[in-house]
């Protein structure tokens, strides 16, 4: 049998720690672990638990990516306007929070240009706020509709709000903002629903879950204009998650109840069940990301929480250590 080499020419890279960022086929061996390691993919999607946020909370929002994620509002024992970013490992509070404390707001935008929108403190909320990496500028325009337990999508200056509770009524009210005011898109959601999720872009959105008394896995696509209902998730719940595109979308966590960390992938017809699921079950949760590479933060187990865990899905660049057979 040829020896390694001489079919590379080289010998197996010896290295204290294993690479930052791996080949797919690289080879090299850890001589702290003394382990011989290679660069492979995932074969399943799957959560790892990262470093918690600073504060533990629920129904907060988040916008940005698995890197750059930004985490802002929500609830510990009193409604807070907390703001802190993730760059891949650890959460960094701004000491600047939002304008107006609240609870169940929607979200949506990149870490340096994010918009936070709605939510609930003593009573439902239209405020709009932008953050342009440093601080929240509020914006007098909110939304026509003000409510909590909102959903969102988009960017910071093409956005859409969906659902949600006005403190009277459920509603499926649809609205888009263009970077300084909300126009209502009639008719809205078919079903009107509070504590969906939502992801996606303000000409293709996806909204999923909530609640309808009871619980509803209900999924509808927006194309700029109109809602079209489609398949809906196969576990029904409320105050979840999501990440990514309406073509390749990410749910997860929620509540049935109880307290739930079962996972779905949606490809723009369908929802498949992953088998990883969260480490931490929990309700009232926020994410970031893509389908591929998302990040699920805060929530309720109870008690409140402050976990962080980030998603690698399959295919996704792995480091495996390789052993004999």
């Amino acid at each position: 049998m040829a020896d390694y080499i001489n079919i590379r020419g080289q010998s197996i890279e010896v290295v204290a720690s294993d690479p930052a960022n791996p080949t797919i086929g690289q080879i090299w061996y850890n001589s702290t672990s003394n382990t011989l390691k290679g660069g492979g993919v995932t074969t399943a999607g799957a959560w790892a638990t990262s470093n918690n946020m600073g504060t533990a909370r629920r129904g907060l929002a988040g916008a940005g990516t698995q890197t750059e994620t930004l985490a802002f509002g929500g609830r510990t024992t009193v409604d807070v306007g907390s703001t802190e970013e993730y760059n891949g490992l650890t959460w960094t509070a701004n000491p600047t929070g939002l304008n107006t404390v609240r609870r169940f707001l929607a979200g949506c935008g990149t870490q340096t240009a994010a918009l936070a929108f709605g939510g609930t403190s003593t009573a439902a909320t239209g405020a709009t706020e932008e953050y342009n990496g440093s601080t929240w500028t509020s914006n007098p325009t909110g939304l026509n509709t003000a409510r909590g337990q909102i959903a969102g999508c988009g960017i910071q200056t093409a956005a859409v709000a969906f659902g949600g509770y006005t403190d009277i009524t459920t509603t499926g009210a649809t609205e888009e903002y263009n970077g300084s005011t909300w126009t209502t898109v009639p008719p809205g959601l078919n079903t009107a629903r509070i504590a969906l999720g939502g992801c996606g872009t303000q000409t293709a959105g996806l909204a999923f879950g909530g609640e309808i008394a009871p619980v509803t896995g209900v999924t509808e696509e927006y194309n700029g204009a109109t809602w079209t209902s489609s398949n809906s998730l196969n576990t029904a719940r409320q105050q979840i998650a999501g990440a990514g595109i309406q073509t390749a979308a990410l749910a997860f966590g929620g509540e049935g109840p109880p307290p739930l960390s079962a996972t779905e992938e949606y490809d723009g017809n369908s929802w498949t069940t992953s088998p990883g699921s969260l480490n931490t079950a929990r309700t009232g949760l926020a994410g970031a990301g893509t389908q591929s590479s998302a990040l699920a933060f805060g929530g309720e187990t109870p008690p409140i929480t402050n976990a962080t865990e980030e998603w690698a899905g399959a295919g996704s660049p792995q480091t495996k250590t390789i052993t004999a057979s």
